[in-house]
C-alpha cells in the first residue's frame, strides 16, 4: 500500500504579536483532526513553532490531493476564526486566496509531501519533519546540500546505497509558474552550489535517490510575496526528510544545523539573523524575532500509523548552539539597519519602506 505523508502549515494568528497561537486554536485543530482520523486520514500529529500551526497527516489519497488540502484549509479557516474572535494578531494571515484551487499550494499555506511504499529496498520507514518560523524557504538549501551531497557531513554518502548520489529538484521561487531544474549530485555538484547559494531566489523542492529513484526529501518552496504581490508575512517553510538505510542517518540530517546559519527573516522579515534550533511548540520570544527551526523524528508502520515523536532539538546538547546563535545575533544587531544587517531592497519586507524611498527618489535633482 502506498502511503502519503502530508505536512501543511499556516500562520493564522498569534498572541500579543508574532509569538504563538492560542491554546483554543490548537485545541480546535487537534479535535478536527481527531474527527477525521480513520475516515479521511489515517493518523496525525499537530504542533506549533512560533506563530505557525502545522498539520502532519498520513493517508492514502496521494500528493496534492484536493480532499486533503481542502480539509487542511478548512481547519485553518476555523482556527483563524477563533483567532479573530480572540483579537489575536494577524488572524488568517497565510490564507491569501479566497479558497484553494484543487490544493493549497499557491494559496498561502506551506506544503511538503512524500509518498512512501514498503518494499525490500525500504522495509521500515523513518522520517523527520522540520518546521521553521520567521524565515524563507531557502533556509533548507545549506543543511540539505551538506546532508545529501557532502561526505564531510554525511559519511553515509560513501556507502554503496548512496554512492550514486541524489537528484536535486531546484525551483526558481521568484517565478510565478514554478519553473524548476533537476541536477544530479555528485556530477552536478558545483552547479547545484551555484543555485543554492542564492537562498532568496532558488530553493530545493525535492531530493530523490539516484540509485533507487525514491523520494528522499520534500520542501515547501512557496513565497508569499510572489503569490500575493505584496508582503503578507515571511514564508516559514516546512520539510520532510526520510532517514536511515538507503538515506542519510538521523544524526547526519540534523548535523548541519549546528552552524546556526545566517538567514533572511527575523523582525518584519527584513533582517539577516542566525536560525536557532529549538524544541517543538516553542514561542518566538527572542529579541528581534530570531528565526527558529524545530525537528521531530517519527517511525511509520505499514498501516500508516505514526509512533510518538522524538524532539531532535530538545536535548541540552543543543544549548551551546543556541548560545552561539544568540552571540551571532547580537553582533549582527549591533550593526542596526546598516548594510548586511538588513536584507537588500529587493527582499526587504518593510512594504512602507518602498513608499518612503519612492517619495525620496522623486525629489532627487541634478
Amino acid at each position: 500500500m502506498k502511503l502519503t505523508i502530508s505536512l501543511i502549515k499556516a500562520d493564522i494568528g498569534s498572541i500579543g504579536g508574532h509569538t504563538r497561537p492560542s491554546q483554543a486554536m490548537l485545541d480546535l485543530v487537534k479535535n478536527q483532526l481527531e474527527e477525521a482520523k480513520n475516515n479521511l486520514i489515517i493518523d496525525f500529529y499537530t504542533y506549533f513553532i512560533g506563530d505557525d500551526i502545522g498539520l502532519l497527516m498520513t493517508h492514502t489519497h496521494g500528493k496534492n490531493s484536493s480532499v486533503i488540502h481542502n480539509f487542511a484549509w478548512q481547519v485553518f479557516q476555523n482556527a483563524a476564526q477563533i483567532a479573530a474572535e480572540q483579537g489575536l494578531y494577524a488572524a488568517g494571515q497565510d490564507l491569501i486566496a479566497d479558497a484553494p484551487s484543487g490544493n493549497v499550494r499557491g494559496a498561502g499555506p506551506g506544503v511538503a509531501e512524500l509518498e512512501v511504499e514498503f518494499s525490500s529496498k525500504r522495509p521500515v520507514e523513518s522520517f523527520m519533519m522540520f518546521a521553521a518560523d520567521k524565515c524563507g524557504p531557502g533556509i533548507f538549501n545549506l543543511p540539505l546540500y551538506l546532508t545529501f551531497a557532502d561526505p564531510m557531513y554525511c559519511a553515509g554518502l560513501m556507502l554503496p546505497n548512496m554512492l550514486q548520489g541524489f537528484d536535486f529538484n531546484i525551483i526558481d521561487m521568484n517565478d510565478h509558474e514554478g519553473k524548476n531544474i533537476n541536477l544530479k549530485s555528485p556530477v552536478d555538484l558545483y552547479k547545484i552550489a551555484i543555485l543554492l547559494r542564492d537562498t532568496d531566489r532558488f530553493g530545493i523542492s525535492e531530493i530523490v535517490s539516484n540509485k533507487f529513484n525514491l523520494p528522499a526529501a520534500a520542501v515547501s518552496t512557496d513565497r508569499l510575496h510572489t503569490i500575493s504581490g505584496k508582503y503578507v508575512g515571511k514564508d516559514d517553510p516546512v520539510a520532510l526528510v526520510r532517514t536511515q538505510g538507503i538515506f542519510p542517518a538521523a544524526e547526519e540530517v540534523i548535523g548541519p544545523w549546528y552552524k546556526a546559519q545566517i538567514v533572511g527573516g527575523g523582525a518584519r522579515g527584513s533582517h539577516n539573523l542566525p536560525i536557532v534550533p529549538m524544541p517543538v511548540n516553542s514561542p518566538v520570544t527572542g529579541f528581534y524575532c530570531l528565526p527558529i527551526v524545530c525537528c521531530l523524528a517519527f517511525s511509520l508502520n505499514k498501516h500508516g500509523m505514526l509512533t510518538e515523536a522524538v524532539d531532535m532539538f530538545a536535548s541540552p546538547v543543543w544549548d551551546q548552539v543556541r548560545l552561539d546563535a544568540q552571540r551571532k545575533a547580537i553582533d549582527m544587531r549591533n550593526q542596526g539597519f546598516f548594510g548586511a544587517a538588513m536584507l537588500p531592497e529587493s527582499e526587504l519586507e518593510y512594504g512602507e519602506y518602498r513608499v518612503v524611498l519612492k517619495d525620496l527618489l522623486a525629489k532627487f535633482s541634478k
